[in-house]
């Protein structure tokens, strides 16, 4: 089996804002549907509170839920008490399934503590500032590089137009 690589993807604010009393700040159809077609069928690691966002387990994706509740039990979804318990159980899952990556998908704590050990950030940049709460770590260039960019306007369900960049780590 390659390598496994820890993928950050997120929608991301000019002001780096990515949430808002606990939900996204915008609805972009076009990036759910991109956000599907990568993440299908890969382990998924999230914070609870990004777990409640979004209501249920994603379907087709093992999903697994951070918490420092050690009693937490949520239907369809494996627990974890720390960022690294998650990783070895996505680890553990993504060989298990033939998969290469692992997908971090929020939210702001979890991104902070994750980005040191990412080799990929999948990007949606939102082309506006917003007010929020939540917020993603800077994207220090030194440290990152883009190796792919496609620009879209808005569609008829996106509040915004967005730039998808994807980052890898330079070595």
């Amino acid at each position: 089996m390659n390598k496994i690589d820890i993928v950050l993807i997120a929608a991301v604010a000019e002001n780096g804002v990515i949430g808002r009393a606990g939900d996204m700040p915008w609805h972009l159809a076009s990036d759910f549907k991109r956000f599907r077609a990568i993440t299908m069928g890969k382990p998924q690691i999230m914070g609870r509170k990004t777990f409640a966002s979004i209501g249920k387990p994603l379907p087709g994706r093992t999903n697994i839920v951070v918490s420092r509740d050690p009693g937490l039990a949520i239907e369809g979804c494996l627990t974890a008490a720390t960022l690294e318990d998650a990783l070895a159980l996505a680890k553990a899952d993504a060989v298990e399934k033939g998969m290469d990556e692992i997908c971090i998908q929020g939210g702001g704590e979890i991104y902070r503590q994750a980005i040191h050990n990412a080799d990929r950030l999948r990007i949606t940049h939102v082309e506006t500032a917003l007010e929020g709460d939540t917020t993603f770590p800077e994207i220090d260039p030194a440290l990152w590089k883009v190796t792919e960019e496609e620009r879209l306007p808005a569609g008829e369900k996106d509040d915004y137009p967005t730039c998808y960049k994807v980052y890898e780590r330079r070595r």
